[in-house]
């Protein structure tokens, strides 16, 4: 009888660990750098770019990606001055706004004037958040 409830419960913790490990194996890499929104890929720059650093400091972005085309890009909380900071929402980031993602990695956006550096970060930041869609849609 004793044999019989070993073998049961031995089977039974077999059976837990083949569950457990075939849902984890299933589970998608969820590093909280892309979700999907509204039929949208959001691409969140901040660990992508915690290197990437305009004047001030990092400059995070999200990018909204819809059928390989940008609908938008989204500056993040950051350090940088607000007249810049200000500058780069307004003439900067509306320039991938429609482009397809293909499109974006190739053709060079200019800075905005007086803000260079944190132009180039920004630019820096859509670069590695598209790399990033196209390896992980």
């Amino acid at each position: 009888m004793n044999n019989k409830k070993s073998i049961l419960n031995g089977l039974g913790g077999m059976c837990l660990l083949l569950v457990a490990v075939l849902f984890l194996s299933s589970a998608k890499k969820d590093d909280g750098v892309m979700t999907k929104e509204n039929g949208m890929y959001v691409v969140n720059t901040t660990t992508l770019g915690k290197n990437v650093v305009g004047y001030v400091g990092t400059t995070p972005l999200k990018i909204y990606i819809q059928k390989d085309k940008i609908v938008k890009v989204e500056a993040l909380k950051n350090q940088e001055t607000p007249k810049y900071n200000a500058m780069i929402k307004r003439k900067l980031l509306p320039k991938w706004e429609g482009m397809k993602v293909k499109d974006a990695e190739k053709q060079p956006v200019d800075a905005v004037t007086g803000a260079t550096i944190t132009s180039d970060a920004v630019k820096k930041n859509v670069q590695l958040g598209l790399e990033y869609y196209k390896k992980n849609k």
